[in-house]
This record gives C-alpha cells, structure tokens and sequence, in this order.
C-alpha cells in the first residue's frame, strides 16, 4: 500500500490540500480527512467510464481508435465557422493553456461555467473593484463571517472547519470568537448553523443591500421593511458589521443567478468598499467546480479576459451577454462544440441543449453523462488530481499543486494531451507549421 500526503482534493473551489490518500494495486481504497463529496470522488471515480473513443455513425455511437476521434474533432473544428469550446474548470491549468490556443487557432470562443454560475462576481470586479484577501488571512483573523447567497455546509462541506466559521487561527479560537450570519431567501443547513439568519424576500437583493449601505451611512431608509426584514435589523445588522475586527462576505450563486445578477455583485462589493472606511472587511465569491476560477486566472493572464473570449477576429473579444455560450447558441450563431469535462445538456435550458445537439457536438470527458450520450464525437479521458497532476486556483486565487495518485486507464489521457493532439491535428489540416 502506497500513502500519499498532502494531497489536493479536486471536487470544488475549496482544494484542501490535507486530504491522506491510500492506494493499494492502482485503487484508491481510503481518502483520510475528506469531506462526503471528496471521499466518494476518490473511492468511486472510475465508476461508469467512458470505455472507448466513440464516433457516432447513423445515429449509433461506434467505438473507434483515438486517432480516429481526433481527426473527426479537428475536421470539424477547421470546417466550422464559428465553433464554441467550453469547460475546462474541472481540468488543470495546463489544460486551459492550450484550450486557448486551439479557440484562437480555429477562430472561436472559448467560455466556462463562469458565464452560468459566477460570471456577474466576475463582472463586478470590473465595475468596482474586489476588496479580498486569502482564506488563511481569514481563518487566523476573521471575527464575522457573512454567507450571502450562499449555503457553504452543502457546497462546500469542509469550508467553515478550514477557513471560516469553526476553524481555529491563529488569533481565533473556533466559534467561540466569530459570529456567523447567513442572509438567504430559505433556511439552508448554513442558515440552520448560524448564529444569526436573516431571511430577505426572493430577488430582492439589491434593495436590501442599498437599505443596508443606507443604514452603514446612519443615514434614514424611508420604509418600514425592505425585502421583508424590519428597518430596525437592518440597523442593527449595520451596526454588527460596523463594529467586527475583520468581516468577509462570501457569496454565492443565490445572488449571482437571481434578479439584478451584475448590480447584485457591483452592490456588494460597493458595501465591501464602504465597510472599509469603518473596519477590514473583505468579499470573496463561494466557486462551485475545483479549478473554475484557474480557468478565469489563465484566461486573463494569457488573453486579458476571464470568459466568454471571442477569437474569430484574430484578437481576443470579451462582452458577456453577447459572446457567452448560451446567448451564441440561442441566436443560432455556433456551427459546432467542443465540450471539456462539462455536462451542458443536463444543465442548460432545454432549448439551449435542443439547438446545441443539432450542430456537430465532441466530448471530452472521463465519465459518462447527458451530453456524452448525444455527442457526435467522445474522447475519454483521465481525472485531474486523480490520474494526473497539474496545477488549480483555489477560490481565493491561490495556485496548488494536484498530485497524480493513480495509473490511468490505458485508453484514456489528461484532457492537456487530448487537446495537444487536436491542436496538432487541426494545424496539419491547415497546414499550419
């Protein structure tokens, strides 16, 4: 039996990086420290995988050789006018390297789940600027801990017992010194775990937080109620915020996918601004998948945007609402979609998934899943921190290291190689030196 330590655990925007991971004959047989998402990962990933290269022939998907998927992706990767590659925020950041470079070569675009989950967050970066830190800083020095939107015992299992409300820093002793307060439109199990939950009405965010700035100011709301909580808790909410050592706002989709999406986010970094003129207090998006927010980090550094990046210009061109997938595919735009570990026709609106199965659609993922059962093309390929290492952004923007476990099957390879080898393809049919 083979112990690694320190291991990276690749489930979601968390990566903690203590998990203790026992293989014994290439199986994972015990994943110490993990939480439930993380320990049925480790011990149940190889279930249901994707056996062979399929490429659909009448209908019928037909195992082939992986040579053979790979010139029909770059066939029809050169041959589309327009083509969309998404994903990639559950591959490494080497992966998203060359994803890149594919997009610009066939002049495509290339988005994420970032444009369906936490895009507007990311927007708000632009419009107002991120007052954040790490979730070390937090962890030693937090005294309030805010959960907008956000319902961390379920999404991210380990997050309050690491880096927020019971872990124990530095200058913090647990919950005995933090108060955690939830503001949601239902009781979550975060909500049930706090000490304070304030309930607001649904889609009625971006009015609480303009009564709550109001109330940081001392100035008068003019109502009774806002998004149905009392004038008098918005006040003293504003005075729980005023008086912490060190507050932070995490949020989540609750806030980022409901009505006012963008103005939500510019408005809570905008109370995150304000608050720093009374006490530190830093905002920090709750993401979802294990390296989304590598994939916005690398597409930044290495096109100047985060998603959504146009290349059929020959330069990057980044405007959401116009350039994200589902607004492409629903004006009939893309003429083919190449999907990396992703599963868009389980999770797009059905219309979407309707008109993104009438274009030539290529998969490449481990596992099976809706959008592989449709695809045109399937690649197999290998789980990142599982079968091969590579590096991810934790949801504070820190860079870790995931560590290769186990040997993969002989049919499969990491989605960078796959890639690689499309790339390589693709410039042959172009002649491309």
């Amino acid at each position: 039996m083979e112990i690694f330590q320190d291991v990276v655990c690749p489930v979601c925007g968390c990566l903690c990086d203590d998990i203790e991971v026992s293989v014994e004959n290439n199986k994972i047989v015990k994943a110490r420290n993990a939480c439930a998402m993380g320990t049925t990962k480790f011990l149940n990933y190889n279930n249901d995988r994707i056996p062979s290269p399929m490429i659909k022939n009448n209908g019928v998907q037909k195992p082939v050789s992986l040579e053979e998927c790979i010139e029909k992706t770059a066939e029809i990767l050169v041959k589309a006018k327009y083509p969309l590659i998404y994903g990639l925020s559950l591959s490494s950041v080497e992966s998203v390297k060359v994803a890149i470079e594919l997009t610009e070569e066939v002049g495509g675009v290339l988005d994420n789940q970032t444009s369906v989950c936490h895009g507007p967050g990311v927007q708000g970066i632009h419009d107002i600027g991120e007052s954040t830190g790490s979730l070390g800083e937090i962890r030693h020095r937090a005294d309030l801990i805010i959960a907008w939107g956000a319902n961390l015992q379920e999404a991210h299992p380990r997050h309050m017992e690491r880096y927020s409300y019971t872990s124990k820093g530095r200058y913090r002793n647990g919950k005995e010194d933090r108060n955690l307060i939830v503001i949601d439109v239902r009781e979550t199990l975060t909500a049930k775990a706090a000490d304070k939950f304030i309930q607001i009405e649904q889609g009625k965010d971006f009015e609480f937080i303009n009564a709550l700035r109001t109330a940081l100011r001392l100035e008068q709301i003019q109502k009774d109620k806002v998004a149905g909580v009392p004038v008098e808790e918005i006040e003293k909410l504003a005075e729980v915020l005023r008086s912490c050592e060190f507050g932070v706002i995490f949020f989540g989709q609750g806030v980022t996918q409901v009505n006012g999406k963008g103005r939500n986010i510019d408005g809570l970094f905008s109370l995150t601004r304000d608050l720093n003129s009374w006490t530190k207090f830093l905002i920090m998006p709750a993401r979802g998948h294990f390296n989304v927010a590598g994939v916005n980090q690398v597409a930044t550094w290495q096109t100047g945007f985060p998603y959504a990046i146009d290349l059929s210009r020959g330069y990057p061109w980044y405007n959401p609402g116009e350039t994200t997938i589902i607004d492409i595919i629903r004006r009939g735009e893309s003429d083919a979609t190449l999907v990396v570990g992703s599963d868009p026709i389980a999770h797009f609106p059905p219309a979407i998934s309707k008109r993104l199965i009438n274009t030539p659609l290529i998969s490449i993922d481990p596992a099976h899943s809706m959008t592989t059962m449709v695809s045109d093309v399937v690649i197999p390929s290998s789980f990142a921190g599982i079968e091969y290492e590579g590096l991810a952004y934790r949801m504070d923007g820190l860079c870790l290291p995931l560590k290769k476990l186990v040997k993969e099957p002989d049919n499969t390879m990491s989605d960078e190689k796959v890639l690689k080898m499309i790339l390589a393809k693709v410039r042959e049919l172009k002649k491309v030196n």
